[in-house]
C-alpha cells in the first residue's frame, strides 16, 4: 500500500513546545533520519527540503495536529510534503506491540513513522482548512473554555450563598446568571446589606435589567430573608467574595456574547452554514462545532463512519452464547457527540423527531438511550444534506423520521387488565378492552397456530400492574416468557375477570395436553 501511495519517506514527529523529535523511515523501514528538531521554521524547512531532494516524496506524520503541531504541518504543506496525523490513543495502543516499556521521544517518533508506513489505515488525513474554519476552531475552543469557567463560577457563587443563607439561594440560585441578579449581588453581597437597601432601592436597581419580574423578585428576596434570623459564621467573609464572583461571572458571560456574535458572522460567510442551520435543533454554536469537525462530510465514506467518529454508533459485544448485544460506544469525538446530542434534544419540539423519540421510548429505551438513537438517525439526514447540499425539508425524506409511527393500543384506566399483546410464531394478536369496568363481555382469543407447533419460551408483552389506587400506569410493556403451548381465555360477567382466569386480571394459559390452568409469572 505504501508503494501505491507513492510515498518514499515517512517522517514521524513527536511534537513538543521547544523541540520535536523526528524519525524518518524509507519504504523498507530503514532509518534515514533520527534526531531532535527545533520548533522553528528555518530548521523545519531545511529538513523537509533535504529529505525531498534526497529521497523523493515525504509524508509528515504528527500525533497532535493542533497547538504545538500546527507549525510543522504548515511548513510541511508549504514545502510540498504530504501531511497526516496519528491519533494519540491509537499511537499508545500500537506502542504496546513494540518491544520495550520505555517512554521516550525517540521511541514515540519511531512508532509514529513505522505505524504510518506499515499500517496506513491508522493514520488520518488532514485537510487544508480555510481561514474561516481555522478562525471558527480557535473561537469555538475559547468559547468552550469560557462556558466551563462560567459554570465553575456560578457553582462557587451558589455554594457560598447556600452556606450563609439557604433560603436566599433558593430564590437567587436558579437565576444566578441573570444580569439583574448578578448586578444585585455585585452591589449588595450579603443578606444584611440586601435587607438594609430596602425594597424600593432594590426594585430601582433591578428594573432596568428585569422589568417584568423586578417587583416579584424583590418580594421573594425579602420573604426569604425573613425566614432566617441567625447569622452563620463566615457571612462577613462571604460578603467580600460574593461581589467579586458576581462581577467575574458577568464578565465571562459578556465575553461569550461577543464570541457568539463573531461566530455568527463567520458562519454567515461559509457556504454550508445555511444547510446546517436549516436542520431543527442546530444553532449557531452547534453548527460551528459540526463545521469544524465534519466540514462538508467528504472525509467520511458513509453516515455510519461519521456516527462512529462521533461515538454515536452502537458497539456489538459478543462472546459465545453468554454475552451478546449492542452497547453505547465509549470512544469518538466527545465535543462532536455532545453537539449532536444537544441538537437531538432541542429538536424534540419537531413532530418527526418527537415521533421517532416516542417510538424508542415505547420500545423500552430510557430517555438518554432514546436521545442517542435519535441523534444517530439525524446523522443519516445530516450526512445526506452535506453530501447533496440540500436543506432539511428536502433531505430528510426517506430516512424514517417522517414515517408515521402509530402508538401501541392503550386501554382506558378502567380496563387496565385488558391491555395484552400476544406474540406467537406465526400470528400476533392485540386484545381490545371492554368499554368499561362495569360491563365487560366474556371473550376468548385463540392462536391460529396449533399448540404442537408453538415454540417454548415464547415472548409475551404485558402491561404493568396498576397503582394501588387503581389508576393505570400507561407505561412501556414488560417482556415475559411462557414455556408451554397456550390459548388465552378471559371471561367475566362484570368488573375484573373471575378467579378462574387468574386473580387480579392475570392472563392464564391452557395446553391441549394439560388441562390445568397456570398463571404466568413475571421475572
Amino acid at each position: 500500500m505504501s508503494h501505491e501511495s507513492g510515498i518514499d519517506v515517512y517522517l514521524g514527529l513527536d511534537v513538543g513546545k521547544g523541540d520535536h523529535h523526528a524519525t524518518a523511515l524509507n519504504r523498507a523501514g530503514k532509518r534515514v533520519f533520527d534526531k531532535p528538531l527545533p520548533n522553528s521554521e528555518p530548521k523545519l524547512r531545511e529538513l523537509f527540503d533535504k529529505l525531498q531532494a534526497k529521497h523523493g516524496t515525504v509524508l509528515v506524520v504528527v500525533d497532535q495536529p493542533a497547538s504545538i503541531g500546527a507549525l510543522p504541518l504548515a511548513v510541511a504543506r508549504d514545502t510540498g510534503c504530504q501531511v497526516a496525523y496519528l491519533p494519540g490513543l491509537t499511537m499508545r495502543r500500537i506502542a504496546d506491540l513494540y518491544p520495550g516499556e520505555a517512554k521516550t521521544d525517540a521511541r514515540d517518533a519511531f512508532i509514529i513513522a513505522d505505524a504510518a508506513r506499515a499500517m496506513p489505515h491508522t493514520r488520518r488525513t488532514i485537510d487544508l482548512a480555510n481561514e474561516t474554519v481555522a478562525e471558527l476552531a480557535m473561537i469555538a475552543g475559547f468559547d468552550d473554555d469560557l462556558a466551563g469557567e462560567s459554570t465553575r463560577i456560578a457553582n462557587r457563587l451558589r455554594g457560598l450563598i447556600t452556606q450563609i443563607h439557604p433560603s436566599l439561594e433558593r430564590v437567587l440560585g436558579p437565576r444566578i446568571q441573570h444580569p439583574a441578579v448578578l448586578k444585585l449581588l455585585d452591589q449588595f453581597g450579603s443578606p444584611a446589606r440586601i435587607r438594609k437597601a430596602g425594597r424600593r432601592r432594590l426594585a430601582t436597581l433591578i428594573r432596568p435589567k428585569a422589568p417584568r419580574m423586578a417587583e416579584q423578585l424583590v418580594e421573594d428576596i425579602f420573604t426569604a430573608l425573613d425566614e432566617q434570623t441567625v447569622v452563620v459564621p463566615g457571612t462577613d467573609a462571604a460578603a467580600l467574595i460574593v461581589p467579586s464572583l458576581a462581577s467575574s461571572l458577568q464578565s465571562v458571560l459578556d465575553q461569550r456574547k461577543l464570541l457568539a456574535t463573531r461566530i455568527e458572522e463567520l458562519l454567515e460567510a461559509h457556504p454550508l452554514s445555511q444547510v446546517l442551520i436549516s436542520m431543527p435543533g442546530i444553532g449557531i454554536r452547534t453548527a460551528a462545532r459540526i463545521l469544524i469537525d465534519v466540514g462538508d462530510g467528504s472525509g467520511f465514506a458513509t453516515a455510519g463512519h461519521l456516527a462512529a467518529y462521533a461515538g454515536l454508533a452502537p458497539v456489538t459485544r459478543s462472546s459465545g452464547s453468554s454475552i451478546r448485544g449492542e452497547h453505547p460506544s465509549r470512544r469518538g469525538n466527545k465535543q462532536l457527540k455532545r453537539a449532536f446530542y444537544l441538537a437531538a434534544f432541542a429538536s424534540l419540539s419537531q413532530p418527526e423527531s418527537r415521533a421517532y423519540y416516542d417510538r424508542k421510548r415505547r420500545e423500552g429505551k430510557h430517555h438518554i438511550a432514546a436521545l442517542i438513537a435519535l441523534a444517530r438517525r439525524r446523522i443519516d439526514v445530516l450526512f445526506a444534506m452535506l453530501r447533496d447540499g440540500t436543506f432539511y425539508p428536502a433531505a430528510h425524506t426517506g430516512y424514517g423520521l417522517t414515517k408515521a409511527i402509530e402508538a401501541p393500543f392503550r386501554a382506558p384506566d378502567a380496563c387496565w387488565w385488558a391491555r395484552t399483546t400476544v406474540e406467537s410464531t406465526d400470528t400476533s394478536h392485540s386484545m381490545s378492552p371492554a368499554a368499561s369496568a362495569c360491563a365487560c363481555a366474556a371473550w376468548s382469543i385463540r392462536s391460529n397456530v396449533p399448540s404442537a407447533a408453538h415454540r417454548r419460551k415464547r415472548v409475551w408483552r404485558l402491561a404493568h400492574d396498576p397503582y394501588r389506587s387503581g389508576t393505570s400506569r400507561q407505561a412501556t410493556p414488560v417482556r415475559n416468557f411462557h414455556t408451554i403451548p397456550f390459548r388465552t381465555v378471559r371471561s367475566s360477567s362484570r368488573g375484573r375477570p373471575s378467579a378462574g382466569c387468574g386473580s387480579n386480571g392475570c392472563t392464564s394459559s391452557h395446553s391441549a395436553s394439560d388441562s390445568s390452568w397456570r398463571r404466568i409469572t413475571r421475572p
